[in-house]
């Protein structure tokens, strides 16, 4: 892939005016580092594409990588219909085996983001010494294992800070924002060869201690039993010695989506801060597109979090069972507390300007039968399951899946609630779990759609027709 055309020289003259808040949090929580240590000048990043917003953010949620950034219209098929959320992309580093990315432009980057991906950007440079399957190319090097004069590995830190600076020049070229996370991919190596162990992980130490000067997020990615194992290990055992990486991609094929292995701690980089290979090369078919990735199951920032909302001052509209309402007879009366909630919900709409008061009135009525024209059903003093259906989940049609997170998958929760009286409710907490992706499935298995688990377009559409049989 093309790099920026600044030359390595320019590039570490240039001034560290990018690092800010983040940066010197980092720092502050990691303690900098000595003088010798990880060496070179902060390097100024262009200002980012307005637009990107900090990747991967908070989410927990399932990803995938692959070597090759895939073409646009297969990364709208699987945001459709897959499970993943996240994407993995190798944009740096002499040792990738996909060098040329012909799809990694800055246009496919800010697209990502817009859809709701969630990006991994990815750095395989220089491997550790003891690695055999690298150098991959002829000009391509492996980390310096020589401990030096003062036995603290400084050409490989050095290679570290460089590998750093490089990699924030093409995640700026590609408009990646500052303070999102960069990885790097250390493969696995022998552990137990000392001289090996301990330039990679001064190596890493460079890395991480370089992207905190600009701004950025340190990630490192390595198997559980070297890398992994290694880093884990200094930071209970020694600290003081090295930088540590904000966040780490664990390579553990055990097929458990998860973020632990017995290789590492209950209490290292935890809560948040872990993502888990847990599987490797394979083929896999979503939307009728077939890509050969590895899985991933994501756990960073604060994890998928979603803000608390209010509406109509405070009047509820999430419920377990959204019973189908009448005019009052001298039987019956219409629940108050769903009136209220149809009431405000109208209003949200800009067809009700009555008090939201709970009764079920003429007012109330021709506000819901103006919803029942607009959303193409008959009018009708009887407000139905299918009417319920339909107002609940009106409003954007984002896809919404596992790890999503907001006010539509709040609609989709209460919607699911709407189109069956459910034993155990799916609680609208504006999260998009487990429980809703079960429910969701039974829904589209119920009524005849693509069992995906994923509000698409094909879901949505079915919402707003209130659509509650095959």
């Amino acid at each position: 892939m093309p790099r920026p055309a600044l030359s390595s020289t320019v590039r570490r003259a240039l001034g560290g005016v990018v690092a800010g808040v983040l940066a010197t949090a980092a720092l502050t929580t990691l303690g900098g580092a000595s003088a010798d240590a990880e060496g070179g000048a902060a390097a100024t990043a262009s200002a980012p594409r307005k637009a990107n917003v900090v990747t991967p953010g908070d989410f927990t949620g399932y990803g995938f990588d692959q070597c090759h950034a895939p073409e646009q219209a297969k990364m709208n098929r699987w945001l459709q219909y897959s499970p993943f959320l996240a994407v993995g992309i190798y944009i740096s580093g002499d040792s990738r085996a996909c060098r040329e990315q012909p799809n990694l432009t800055p246009a496919w980057i800010s697209t990502q983001l817009a859809k709701g991906w969630r990006l991994l950007p990815i750095t395989l440079g220089p491997q550790a010494s003891c690695q055999p399957r690298f150098p991959r190319y002829d000009d391509d090097v492996k980390i310096n294992p020589k401990p030096g004069k003062n036995g603290r590995y400084s050409v490989a830190r050095k290679q570290g800070n460089n590998e750093a600076l490089d990699a924030v020049d093409v995640a700026t070229g590609l408009g990646i924002a500052p303070g999102s996370t960069l990885w790097y991919d250390l493969e696995g190596f022998e552990l137990a060869n000392t001289h090996c162990r301990e330039s990679a992980l001064a190596f890493l130490s460079g890395w991480t201690w370089q992207l905190h000067q600009l701004g950025w997020v340190s990630g490192v990615y390595s198997s559980a039993g070297s890398g992994i194992k290694m880093l884990d290990d200094a930071r209970v055992n020694r600290p003081d010695a090295v930088v540590l990486p904000d966040q780490i991609w664990v390579a553990r094929w055990d097929g458990k989506a998860n973020t632990t292995t017995s290789y590492l701690r209950p209490d290292g980089w935890h809560p948040h801060a872990r993502v888990k290979q847990y599987q490797g090369g394979h083929d896999e078919t979503w939307g009728g597109i077939t890509i050969n990735i590895d899985r991933n199951f994501l756990d960073v920032g604060r994890g998928s979090v979603a803000v608390p909302e209010t509406h109509c001052g405070g009047v509820k509209i999430g419920y377990g069972l959204y019973p189908t309402l009448k005019p009052a007879t001298t039987t019956a009366t219409p629940p108050a507390a769903k009136v209220k909630a149809l009431q405000c919900l109208l209003q949200e709409q800009g067809l009700y300007a009555g008090k939201v008061n709970g009764l079920y009135s003429t007012r109330t009525v021709k506000a819901a039968n103006a919803w029942q024209a607009t959303a193409g059903f008959e009018a009708s003093t009887t407000w139905s399951k299918r009417n319920w259906m339909s107002l609940l989940s009106a409003g954007d049609r984002p896809v919404a899946k596992y790890g999503s997170t907001g006010p539509a998958v709040r609609r989709v929760q209460r919607t699911l609630n709407a189109v069956t009286d459910r034993e155990v409710p799916v609680k609208a907490t504006g999260v998009f779990d487990a429980r809703t992706t079960d429910a969701l499935e039974a829904w589209q298995k119920f009524v005849g759609l693509d069992v995906t688990g994923v509000a698409n377009r094909q879901t949505w559409a079915a919402f707003a027709h209130g659509k509650i049989r095959r």
